[in-house]
């Protein structure tokens, strides 16, 4: 036990922590100044992250002694840190509320699901298949042969009762994705039980089951230790994005399903897709054929019915697909199979604004879109729009002065005419912010802002009555390889917006890994960890997340290690992003 003694030395007023044969001496300058950012009601893990956050500070300050049976031992400072890390609340991303206690069960060879009671019959196997991803990585392909004989049938875990409360598992923008994972600490027949309103609940409480299981290496029996654990978990926002780019580099079909599959570990739910833009058009467009030759290569292309299997993929995890076209600009590569949409042979970009054409081709796009990609969003772009052609062309410049606009007029056209196209099609629009920066007024009010130039924007857009996804350049561009996890961290969406109701504006946000310098054999580590560190400020409750990045350090490494264990190539921590280990080492210091 944990216990509470003074000590008197003539430099400074200390505590004394003594826990069975050391004791930790703590100045009192350190208690004060020091509390706890997550909170616990059971006592055990608030010892525990009191030492952790104790022994975490000895790594800064002379001023922590540890005594180790009388004898002052300042080198077990590190041994005692990792070992807390390791051993004790690893967790990512934190739970809502965690109680804990300190004992351990084995999972059985018959490890099994239930389903008794549950209004959800999964006819689309949606979660039979989710358990049985649930015994692979907790697996992690290791050989399952311990001798459960030598164990007290008491302490063993037969499998997982889950209790759906819903019926329906359609996946879309604000479905409930809270969930309740309790998991008793003995009794005959003992089953750990989950219980949700809908059956994509469940999936964010398997993935939090499954960081709760440790295959131990001696016995050969995957252990969950702790137990008893009761979880009561829920998202903080409903958009929790990762944007991926192929237009920049074609990413392969399965390395896109592995970037899926690692997004449920950090609890991600939105895969924004940026199809296509200036350098290739990879999709096929049935309403018109020949837009797929501005692909890089004949093989370096997606068909419809491969999109299909991408948002049926991501579907089964929880995960809906926001498809991007970004429109007028970034377009130059719709015009290889269509010249007549660029401005002029010579002048290729943004597409040209006073053709019909040009419309019914955006039409065709997201006719085909609406058919496939049913998520209630599709994102415009709008970004980034250079009208230097459209002055340039003769023609463009004589529809510009029968309308009578210049290029900003022109641009706010063409912006509204494809909202009210998106519109026609049952989609809610999202746009890049330039749209609002320009023309904020005029904008539909079912159009969600993106921001991703800086700060300060978020608070403006929800000011104004319209809806913002968060995505700032300077913290969450994983292209950025200088930007760091801490920064990614501590990247607040509500920064400076304090009104209830403008909070509840911020769908979210979302971290973006533009393709330029990424492609299919650099993408993961690029992406992990510093998504991780994000897709935690996105998901826990506000008054759980670490005031100081440096508080999670060990937490994130052991997730970062659990990626890697499930075959995520998941960078170091120490260093800028996407980088190599600086020596040899355990992966939970790097």
């Amino acid at each position: 036990m944990l216990s509470l003694v003074t000590k008197k030395k003539p430099e400074k007023k200390k505590k004394v922590y003594q826990c069975n044969n050391f004791i930790i001496a703590v100045p009192f300058t350190f208690l004060s100044q020091h509390h706890s950012p997550i909170r616990f009601s059971f006592p055990f893990s608030s010892r525990l992250l009191l030492l952790c956050r104790v022994v975490q500070h000895c790594l800064s300050s002379s001023s922590l002694s540890i005594f180790v049976m009388g004898k002052l031992v300042k080198s077990f400072c590190f041994l005692v840190f990792f070992g807390v890390l390791v051993e004790g609340l690893n967790i990512w991303p934190m739970p809502n509320s965690v109680n804990h206690g300190h004992q351990i069960m084995y999972l059985s060879n018959d490890f099994a699901l239930k389903s008794d009671g549950s209004k959800y019959n999964d006819a689309s196997g949606i979660l039979k298949d989710a358990f049985s991803r649930l015994l692979d990585i907790i697996e992690v392909d290791h050989v399952i042969d311990s001798n459960f004989s030598h164990f007290d049938p008491m302490a063993i875990l037969h499998g997982i009762h889950v209790i759906v409360w819903s019926q329906n598992d359609e996946l879309q923008y604000g479905v409930d994705e809270s969930y309740k994972l309790s998991i008793p600490s003995h009794g005959t027949q003992v089953y750990a039980h989950i219980e949700a309103q809908t059956v994509y609940g469940v999936l964010h409480g398997l993935q939090t089951f499954s960081q709760l299981c440790r295959f131990n290496l001696t016995n050969r029996a995957i252990e969950v230790h702790q137990v008893p654990w009761y979880i009561i978990d829920q998202p903080r926002f409903f958009y929790r994005g990762l944007l991926i780019d192929t237009s920049r580099h074609y990413l392969p079909l399965p390395i896109i399903k592995n970037v899926i599959d690692s997004m449920t570990y950090a609890k991600l739910n939105v895969l924004h897709w940026h199809i296509v833009d200036t350098q290739s058009f990879p999709l096929e467009i049935p309403s018109f054929p020949k837009l797929w030759n501005g692909a890089y290569s004949i093989s370096e292309r997606y068909t419809m019915a491969d999109a299909a299997e991408i948002v049926s993929y991501a579907q089964r995890r929880g995960i809906s697909v926001l498809a991007e076209i970004d429109v007028p600009g970034h377009a130059l590569s719709w015009g290889t199979g269509y010249p007549s949409l660029w401005p002029s042979k010579d002048c290729q970009q943004p597409l040209d604004v006073s053709k019909e054409f040009t419309f019914k081709v955006i039409d065709g796009i997201l006719s085909d879109f609406s058919k496939t990609f049913k998520y209630r969003f599709v994102h415009l772009g709008g970004d980034e729009v250079n009208t230097s052609c459209w002055t340039e062309t003769p023609h463009i410049r004589k529809w510009l002065r029968q309308h009578g606009l210049d290029t900003s007029g022109a641009y706010q056209y063409f912006v509204l005419r494809a909202q009210k196209i998106a519109l026609s099609h049952g989609y809610e629009i999202i746009n890049w912010e330039e749209t609002f920066n320009d023309f904020g007024s005029k904008l539909s009010r079912k159009t969600v802002v993106h921001n991703w130039l800086g700060g300060g924007v978020a608070e403006k857009v929800v000011a104004a009555g319209l809806r913002c996804i968060v995505s700032n350049q300077d913290k969450w561009y994983l292209d950025h390889l200088d930007a760091p996890w801490e920064g990614f961290y501590m990247n607040e969406p509500l920064t400076n917006i304090t009104n209830h109701q403008q909070q509840k504006l911020v769908l979210g946000g979302e971290v973006c890994m533009w393709g330029e310098h990424i492609d299919a054999s650099d993408i993961e580590q690029t992406i992990w960890p510093r998504a991780a560190a994000a897709a935690e400020r996105l998901w826990s409750a506000y008054d759980n997340l670490a005031k100081d990045p440096s508080q999670v350090f060990g937490r994130l490494a052991h997730f970062r290690c659990l990626l890697n264990q499930r075959g995520v190539a998941a960078a170091p921590l120490v260093g800028p992003g996407r980088v190599a280990p600086e020596e040899p080492g355990s992966c939970y210091k790097q």
